[in-house]
C-alpha cells in the first residue's frame, strides 16, 4: 500500500476557500451510510471544517481511496458483508504509514473486545446514537489536526 501523507492543514475543496475534511465512509448498507451522515451533519462541530464524504461499499474501494491519500478520517462498518471494517482497519493500520484515524462501527457493545484487535482509534456500537457518533467523529478529527 502507498503511504498516506499526514495533512499539515485542512484540505481545500476544488479551489473553494472554505476548508473541508475528507471522511471515508465504508458500508455495503446504504442505510448505515445514511445514518452516519445524518448523525455527523454538515460539520462534526462548529470549530471544525465542513465534511466532504467519500462513500464506498467495497473492500477494494476503501484500499484504493486510502492509497490515493487525502483522507482525514475513515469510518468503517464492522458489520459489512464480504469484508468487515475490523479486518480492513487492521490491514490499514498494518500497511499504511501515518494512516488516518479509524472509527469502526460494531454490531453490539459486547463486540468491543473483538474490535480492539482491529487497532481502530475508536469504536461505536449499534444502535448508533447520533450524539455519540458526532462527538466521536469530532474528537478524532481534532486529534488528527493537532498531530
Amino acid at each position: 500500500m502507498a503511504t498516506t501523507e499526514h495533512p499539515d492543514e485542512w484540505a481545500e475543496a476544488d479551489g473553494v476557500a472554505d476548508p473541508v475534511v475528507r471522511v471515508l465512509l465504508y458500508s455495503d448498507h446504504v442505510q448505515t451510510r445514511d445514518a452516519v451522515r445524518l448523525a455527523v451533519g454538515r460539520r462534526a462541530a462548529k470549530d471544525l471544517p465542513t465534511v466532504e464524504w467519500v462513500e464506498v461499499a467495497t473492500h477494494d474501494a476503501v484500499i484504493g481511496a486510502v492509497e490515493a491519500g487525502g483522507l482525514d478520517l475513515l469510518i468503517l462498518d464492522g458489520e459489512a458483508g464480504k469484508s468487515g471494517g475490523m479486518g480492513l482497519s487492521r490491514q490499514i493500520k498494518d500497511e499504511v504509514f501515518r494512516a488516518p484515524p479509524i472509527l469502526v462501527l460494531i454490531g453490539r457493545r459486547d463486540d468491543a473486545w473483538l474490535a480492539s484487535w482491529s487497532e481502530a482509534d475508536a469504536v461505536i456500537a449499534r444502535p448508533l446514537d447520533p450524539m455519540v457518533v458526532q462527538s466521536t467523529v469530532a474528537a478524532l478529527l481534532r486529534a488528527r489536526a493537532t498531530t
